[in-house]
């Protein structure tokens, strides 16, 4: 539920902040609906800076508003700029902003010595760096990192407008941007001995985030990112959550689906289904949300209204966590999701991935597909699906392939495979598709693909690592985070003609 703030007189206020002004040095934070102890000097304060805001034509660059994960239930994060956009958008900019644990882009990641490169690199994504990519709305880049803080930065210039930690927490989202607020989602992977031995006594029973840290949603004013509102949720929240008809939808992992007014945050349902939604990120479709929960492997459809469960379904045989690390993608009245499954009988070791579409209103299985084998991968993470044209294009993380079905049929059109310079486990993010090139992430590199015939057409080094950062391109100008902690702008012109 949201905080409940104490309405001091002003007399007491004053009293107040003096007493914890001379005893520990810090204030509350006065906003317009949360105070919030926080030292106005410490290393964790809201910083902003206003003057590097965008303004005239340079404000009103790209979308207006940004509701789901990947910008919209499609997961295509593309956006074409008029003819008469200013110049800077159309032929493309490029900075490189660090973020407060930014990590040199050339290096192995920290901690490899140790964990060995693979575990390391994951261990950076989950608590160092981005898990997502950032949100462009309106001249502005917004992007959450595990390091705790949110940013927002200005899209063509590069320089930073403000920085907000409102809670000690990874943040792993997409930040929604919607009017004045930019709402962020709060939640670890972490799991503390409690949690362990309440998944060992009773697996369907278990939660994620559990106190461990201060979950749910955390709205923020858009122009200066001060804390407005918190909805808090008892398991974590890594998710995005999705915006439609001024509700926000989130699932936790706790097994809890939440709808919260966007304006408030006052709940306005909640449902228990079981399970743990772990970054399988809300898609709100039609007047109906879905999300995928781990443990009790389910794709779940509720009514956005009242929170009651139209329909689920499941991907069969899928691992106990990989189905609730993806997010489902919808367009045409299908929903499509894929999932990591269990290692085959007759052959040791081997995991598939499966993919599998469901109408979108009934539930009912419209095709699966098995995209192909291999050995294991970090977290047993399947790929985030996107949907152009009645084609869905997904990674395979198990087989480090990319690949192209027919919406409707599951007919395959063709297979990609990620070149063996990137790690194992390549596959992960959502492809971008714009202006007939299919843009991917992944590894170190973005690659240009055929989106019809799934043929290589460039790759661009970058460095660092991409598990599930999609690119976003707006005119061209695509935007992107980085597990090693940085934002990054790089002309489409760059990245389309190879390096």
């Amino acid at each position: 539920m949201p905080s409940i703030v104490r309405n001091h007189g002003p007399h007491n206020k004053i009293l107040l902040s003096a007493l914890l002004l001379a005893l520990f040095g810090w204030v509350p934070l006065a906003s317009a609906a949360v105070d919030v102890p926080m030292d106005s000097t410490g290393p964790y304060r809201t910083v902003s800076h206003p003057e590097n805001a965008p303004s005239g034509v340079d404000a009103g660059v790209g979308p207006s508003e940004w509701t789901h994960a990947y910008a919209n239930p499609a997961h295509n994060a593309a956006f074409p700029v008029p003819d008469d956009a200013p110049e800077w958008i159309r032929n493309g900019v490029s900075w490189l902003f660090p973020e407060a644990r930014a990590w040199p882009l050339a290096n192995p990641p920290f901690g490899s010595k140790t964990y060995g490169a693979a575990e390391a690199s994951v261990t950076q994504t989950q608590f160092y760096g981005n898990a997502l990519g950032p949100s462009v709305v309106d001249g502005v880049v917004y992007a959450e990192s595990d390091d705790m803080f949110a940013y927002a930065v200005n899209a063509k210039t590069g320089k930073l407008i403000w920085r907000a930690s409102p809670v000690g927490n990874n943040l792993m989202g997409n930040p929604l941007v919607i009017g004045n607020t930019v709402y962020l989602s709060a939640g670890s992977v972490a799991f503390n001995f409690a949690n362990v031995l309440r998944y060992a006594h009773n697996p369907s029973a278990s939660a994620r985030g559990l106190n461990v840290s201060f979950n749910g949603i955390y709205a923020l004013n858009r122009s200066n990112g001060k804390l407005l509102w918190y909805f808090a949720t008892p398991g974590e929240t890594m998710a995005t959550p999705a915006y439609d008809n001024n509700t926000l939808f989130i699932a936790d992992g706790a097994g809890n689906a939440f709808g919260i007014n966007a304006t408030t945050g006052k709940q306005v349902w909640k449902t228990h289904v079981g399970g743990m939604d772990n970054m399988s990120s809300v898609t709100a479709y039609r007047h109906n949300i879905y999300f995928a929960m781990a443990i009790k492997p389910y794709l779940y459809c509720l009514n956005e209204s009242n929170g009651h469960i139209v329909w689920k379904g499941t991907i069969p045989g899928a691992s106990n966590t990989g189905i609730g690390d993806v997010s489902p993608a919808a367009a045409d009245g299908v929903v499509v999701l894929d999932a990591t499954t269990k290692p085959q009988a007759n052959k040791k070791a081997m995991f598939s991935n499966v993919i599998r579409a469901f109408d979108a209103k009934t539930g009912a299985v419209l095709w699966t597909r098995n995209m192909g084998s291999g050995g294991k991968i970090p977290a047993f993470k399947g790929g985030v699906p996107m949907i152009h044209n009645n084609i869905v294009y997904v990674g395979n993380p198990v087989a480090s392939t990319y690949q192209a079905y027919e919406l409707k049929t599951g007919k395959l059109l063709w297979t990609w495979h990620v070149p063996t310079k990137v790690a194992a486990g390549a596959g992960r993010s959502a492809p971008t598709y714009y202006k007939g090139l299919l843009y991917i992430t992944t590894g170190q590199y973005i690659f240009v693909v055929n989106p019809a015939t799934g043929k290589e057409l460039h790759q661009h080094h970058i460095g660092g690592q991409f598990g599930i950062e999609s690119p976003v391109i707006v005119g061209g100008t695509v935007y992107l985070t980085n597990s090693w902690d940085w934002i990054m702008a790089i002309p489409l012109k760059t990245i389309s003609h190879g390096s």
